[in-house]
């Protein structure tokens, strides 16, 4: 086979219409801007004030929840649910008594006014509301009364409490 073969040179002329597409992919402008909560995070400013809004943020709170990054999911606590529990204590008991790796996916939300929205999330087959306010530019997770309750305890003091009444999923 000589070079000018037409296999080879269908080959050669394939190869270099992939490197200029490659080139040319990697060369151009972005022109799509990201959306909604993704904008405002890389502007550095507020998240949208607006139900999707809520949901994106909602949704952030559950897959880290789910995935065990509690520490990431107390970040996204409203300032009263901070208060009522440290970092630290919140990982301690969730690391204890969650079930982790159960997704938590979100299945309707609602406005309650403008600074409130209430969204429903499901886990296996339990549907549960949140309530997500929006605060210091952001929305947030405000933790229901029942578990601003038990959080007050303390780590240890709600671990065994959820221990004694047997929803502590670590025993």
């Amino acid at each position: 086979m000589d070079s000018n073969h037409p296999y080879r040179r269908l080959g050669a002329l394939a190869l270099a219409a992939a490197a200029i597409l490659t080139f040319s992919a990697a060369c151009s402008e972005d022109s799509e801007a990201p959306a909604g909560n993704a904008a405002a995070a890389a502007a550095g400013g507020p998240e949208p004030k607006t139900l999707e809004g809520a949901k994106v943020a909602a949704q952030t709170v559950f897959d880290r929840f789910s995935g065990g990054d509690f520490a990431g999911a107390w970040e996204m606590y409203t300032s009263s649910g901070k208060q009522a529990i440290s970092k630290d204590d919140y990982v301690k008991l969730n690391t204890t008594c969650s079930r982790k790796g159960l997704a938590i996916q979100l299945t309707s939300a609602r406005m309650e006014g403008t600074d409130r929205a209430v969204v429903i999330a499901k886990q296996l087959v339990a549907a549960q509301s949140y309530t997500m306010v929006y605060e210091a530019d952001a929305w947030r997770l405000e933790p229901a009364k029942e578990g601003l309750t038990l959080y007050k305890l303390g780590a240890d003091k709600a671990i065994a409490a959820q221990k004694k009444a047997g929803t502590c999923a670590g025993g």
